[in-house]
């Protein structure tokens, strides 16, 4: 019923605004990294050098009441996707939660973590489920530890010893914390790089033994927002391709013990796999792309991106500039110069989250995605 009421306007409307027949409407999915501040040191991400370099820098995040100046202007987001840097160095994550509920409404919020300050996060998501009790116990929660590798491996990955043990005990805090809050989902995380692409059926046999809600993998790339357009991380095709298959088989092996929430996340996911071994192939486009329409990035600085891997190089515009105004920046000229420039095809991208809304827009995509969710049953 949700999707019939909610979902399927947004599609058509979507898909008229890529066609410029119509303004594209309030996105679907928003992305908000809240900080760039982290403590990782990650192979495949720079972004923590940039308050090494520039410590000044971190005076220029937005602050609660600039936030609360733009959430306010947008309106509902049924996906908030929490980023970073680590989500839960800012100090306030939990009263950015609170204006997420009151303004955007959502009906999931996504969380990763690198997982190190274990206590904290235990803490600030405790107090994170009783703020969305207390406005709508329907809001699905999940938060998503990363591990890249296993033991001493997983630790060389992110740059920081004993990682992968505090990952392990955030993870069984996470499970335990499900006994009073249904609408929590405990999931791991892993970016699939030239670091850890020969090892991911040992990665993904230990997971599956943990029994995570969702296991989510998405491969290393070059993005803007990470500084790392020159570190060669991304596999080749062939290793992805190899890489991945292990991860259908298991996939589509655990869909009929999950309830539909996670049988549905998971059936995106196997579409999402076809599609960027595609892309990776093909360096191109292969189903249209709504980045800028269905889903908007928001930078810690007011940046609004139509995605994290364009991201600064194409920026919309910055909502300090606007007044805060959502709605006047994203009906802006510079916001449909940067529309015109993905629809014309000038750029190719495995992005997940992208991935996920563009599936959804896509009606072979989709149908595949029913279809997985049917035999699933």
């Amino acid at each position: 019923m949700m999707f019939l009421k909610e979902i399927l306007p947004k599609m058509i409307r979507y898909r008229l605004a890529r066609l410029r027949l119509i303004a594209p409407g309030t996105p679907l999915n928003l992305t908000f990294s809240v900080t760039n501040v982290c403590q990782s040191r990650c192979k495949t991400c720079l972004i923590w050098e940039l308050y090494k370099r520039n410590p000044d820098k971190r005076q220029e995040e937005l602050t609660i009441d600039e936030i609360e100046k733009i959430f306010r202007s947008m309106g509902h987001i049924y996906i908030f996707n929490v980023s970073g840097g680590e989500p839960f160095l800012r100090s306030d994550i939990v009263d950015i939660i609170e204006l997420a509920c009151k303004h955007l409404t959502p009906g999931v919020i996504h969380i990763p973590t690198n997982a190190i300050a274990v206590d904290m996060i235990e803490k600030k998501t405790h107090e994170i489920l009783k703020i969305i009790s207390a406005n709508d116990s329907s809001i699905q929660l999940t938060v998503k530890p990363s591990l890249d590798h296993i033991g001493e491996k997983h630790d060389e990955i992110r740059g920081v010893p004993g990682n992968f043990k505090k990952v392990m005990t955030l993870f069984k805090r996470l499970k335990d914390l499900q006994t009073d809050h249904p609408n929590l989902h405990a999931e791991l995380g892993t970016v699939i790089s030239t670091w850890n692409v020969n090892d991911v059926e040992e990665i993904a046999q230990f997971v599956t033994k943990l029994g995570v809600d969702s296991y989510r993998n998405e491969i290393a790339e070059q993005r803007s927002e990470m500084f790392n357009m020159e570190n060669p991380i991304t596999p080749n095709v062939k290793q992805y391709e190899r890489a991945v298959g292990y991860f259908i088989q298991q996939t589509k092996t655990n869909m009929k013990n999950r309830v539909f929430f996670q049988r549905m996340t998971n059936a995106f996911r196997l579409a999402y796999y076809d599609i960027a071994i595609r892309i990776l192939k093909k360096n191109r486009q292969v189903i249209p792309c709504y980045a800028g329409i269905s889903n908007a990035h928001l930078s810690p600085y007011g940046d609004i991106w139509a995605c994290c891997t364009l991201g600064y190089e194409k920026s919309m515009g910055n909502l300090r500039e606007h007044s805060y105004d959502f709605k006047a920046l994203w009906n802006s000229r510079q916001a449909k110069e940067v529309r015109a420039y993905i629809r014309n095809g000038n750029c190719a991208c495995p992005l997940a989250n992208q991935a996920y809304s563009n599936i959804l827009l896509h009606g072979p995509s989709l149908f595949r995605v029913m279809r997985e969710i049917t035999m699933a049953k």
